[in-house]
């Protein structure tokens, strides 16, 4: 099953290289002030987000929004770097600064968004505390939210991490581990769908608002709003920042009916960070 899924993903990556490239990536045509704005986006809750500034205030504004959707945390980077998408919006600041060190990339934050706590989610548990002695528990395998997935859990106590370490954390630098959890590190979208399989798992907030979870009812650990660095993002590639239509974007995506539309559609699963 994972390898059938792994193909799936590879074929809906090239499909959507596909059809990047056939509306074209010649920086030219697609940079005029009244193009169409080609903005690639996790499906919840940024698509949504997205849409909503499409169907209701992108018009008002003159600005023509092209949304392509992606569920891999690869394709956005990739795509903006090479000019067959003018910008993303489905990943936080530490993430993108790791994405830029290991592939060579130039993208640069626009604007922050909203933040989507990362939560711990089980279907055999419903406390942090009921893990039985060696239980597995799923991480995402992106350097990034591993380690942030471990804070989480160190954050309340399940776990000791190595001084200082924070979110760079990987399982070689737990020292201390009371319940001998062992880990499974899967690719983040992979995580929802194998959460029967584990006995809990670390699940970012987009893919579990994507596979019907609500971060705020259904997690049994959940990050905390106060002083977040991973509040969620519009980036492009570096010297798009001054595009009119990407600052016109950043505008409306910071507006209080952006606010309301965030509070109210997802009720304090996804939180406004502006």
């Amino acid at each position: 099953m994972r390898n059938v899924l792994k193909f799936t993903s590879v074929i809906a990556t090239a499909g959507l290289a596909l059809s990047l490239t056939a509306c074209g990536s010649d920086s030219s045509s697609g940079s005029s002030a009244d193009a169409p704005l080609k903005v690639i986006a996790s499906p919840t809750p940024h698509a949504q987000i997205l849409d909503f500034v499409k169907k209701n205030l992108a018009d008002a504004a003159g600005l023509k929004l092209d949304v392509k959707v992606v569920t891999d945390y690869v394709t956005p980077n990739t795509a903006v770097q090479d000019g067959s998408a003018d910008a993303n919006y489905f990943q936080h600041v530490p993430y993108l600064e790791d994405f830029n060190k290991k592939h060579g990339t130039e993208i640069v934050s626009v604007e922050t968004v909203h933040l989507e706590p990362l939560g711990l989610y089980s279907k055999k548990v419903k406390s942090a505390g009921e893990l039985a002695n060696g239980a597995t528990v799923g991480l995402p395998n992106d350097a990034t939210n591993e380690g942030r997935a471990l804070k989480l859990l160190a954050d309340n106590d399940v776990i000791k991490l190595k001084d200082g370490v924070g979110t760079a954390a990987t399982p070689a630098d737990v020292t201390s581990n009371p319940k001998n959890l062992k880990w499974k590190e899967l690719d983040a979208a992979q995580l929802p769908r194998s959460l029967g399989d584990l006995d809990a798992a670390v699940i970012n907030g987009n893919y579990a608002l994507d596979s019907g979870l609500n971060p705020s009812t259904d997690a049994i650990l959940l990050e905390k709003a106060a002083g977040n660095p991973y509040a969620n993002i519009l980036a492009v590639k570096k010297g798009k920042e001054n595009d009119p239509r990407v600052k016109k974007l950043a505008e409306l995506l910071h507006s209080d009916k952006v606010k309301d539309y965030i509070n109210t559609t997802f009720k304090g699963s996804v939180i406004p960070a502006f």
